[in-house]
């Protein structure tokens, strides 16, 4: 579906608070897609896995700081209900209308789909290019516009407040907390920086973050040392990344491949059609519902540490870590125990005839199969 766009004269405070609580609904879309492929690796202390944690913890900060712009706008950041959509295309706002979103395990194809996700516009095919939003960075691209075109509206709202908390400022995240010489439009410049230099590099024909974070890898550049097998290694000289030579620049160490979980992608019905087949369905729904359940109360944690009472934003943000924990336990050490009868496994492509072709992409049918986390939020249907 195409991205409904507001025309540019219409984008005020009101649109950029939207879009904020829009972006916090992108930056926990991902979430879900690192989570799956980071918990079908057999052992948590590959390369692999701690690349897939590193940039899933940035992710969760680009969030926070999302919400918390949202809050310093006077709105109310919406954690609790959100309930991003899989098996699907796009993500929220009409992001990367191309992308496959897809709940799979670790594969040479996920970690494309994640370097499209987190892909700078000019590592895009022109038909790619051509969407409102075909980048993460298009859509920041677009609230830095609307907010130079409101400055001092926005610098109004956010002296007003509002009910919301703004939450980790001891943390490290980004706050905007009205203070003297300290103008919230830098400020909020600043934010929209961290998210889209941290996630597709510092600048064109440039996979790095900046000098601000050692020049470290972008979340593209990290997806891409997985996906290529090597580390980045720049060519000496002043050779600039583009599609052609991307690999030139993955030369560095060997990355081994980890051993993966051959988990089956996730239906867009979460496996209903494919449990109602499975003589072991009871203590499989058991095991994915516990894990929902986690899932459900750490989305409701998060929004209380934003919009419940300030002194207990600190607790609640413990209890959404306990819940984290129990998510990546619950997946690894039950879920993904539990095979998919072979039976049901040939199955498939009459269970599913729609996406049995996707399936078959992210899974390998040829092996033993196996559940994964479908992550479902209960407080969406609530």
């Amino acid at each position: 579906m195409a991205a409904q766009v507001t025309p540019e004269f219409l984008r005020d405070v009101n649109w950029i608070r939207g879009a904020l609580q829009t972006a916090v609904a992108l930056e926990h879309s991902t979430m879900p897609l690192y989570c799956a492929a980071m918990y079908s690796l057999e052992v948590q202390n590959y390369p692999s896995y701690n690349t897939i944690r590193s940039v899933l913890m940035e992710e969760m900060v680009h969030m926070a700081i999302a919400a918390n712009m949202v809050a310093a706008l006077g709105g109310s950041p919406r954690i609790a209900t959100l309930s991003p959509t899989y098996a699907s295309r796009g993500l929220p706002g009409g992001v990367a209308p191309d992308l496959p979103v897809i709940l799979a395990r670790l594969s040479p194809r996920s970690l494309e789909n994640f370097m499209r996700l987190e892909a700078p516009e000019f590592m895009l095919n022109a038909r790619q290019r051509a969407a409102v939003y075909p980048t993460v960075g298009a859509f920041y691209d677009a609230i830095r516009e609307a907010i130079d075109s409101h400055k001092d509206p926005l610098r109004r709202a956010v002296e007003r407040g509002g009910p919301a908390n703004q939450v980790g400022g001891n943390l490290g995240y980004l706050t905007f907390e009205p203070a003297e010489g300290d103008d919230p439009v830098e400020r909020f410049h600043a934010a929209l920086d961290i998210i889209t230099e941290q996630g597709e590099g510092r600048a064109e024909g440039s996979v790095e973050a900046g000098d601000d974070f050692q020049r470290e890898g972008s979340h593209y550049a990290r997806f891409a040392e997985l996906r290529y097998g090597r580390r980045y290694l720049a060519p000496a000289g002043d050779v600039v990344i583009a599609p052609e030579n991307e690999a030139e620049f993955f030369r560095g160490d060997a990355i081994a491949w980890p051993v993966v979980i051959n988990t089956l992608a996730v239906p867009s019905d979460r496996y209903a059609a494919l449990l109602a087949h499975d003589p072991d369905a009871p203590g499989v729904r058991k095991d994915l519902d516990a894990f929902d359940e986690a899932y459900t109360l750490m989305m409701a944690a998060l929004d209380r540490a934003w919009n419940g009472p300030v002194e207990t934003w600190w607790p609640s943000l413990g209890a959404a870590v306990t819940q984290m924990d129990q998510m990546r336990v619950r997946s690894c050490f039950t879920i993904m125990r539990r095979q998919v009868p072979e039976p049901v496994v040939g199955r498939l492509a009459e269970l599913y005839p729609g996406q049995f072709a996707a399936l078959a992409r992210y899974t390998d049918l040829d092996r033993p199969v196996f559940y994964g986390p479908r992550f479902v939020n209960h407080n969406a249907d609530r």
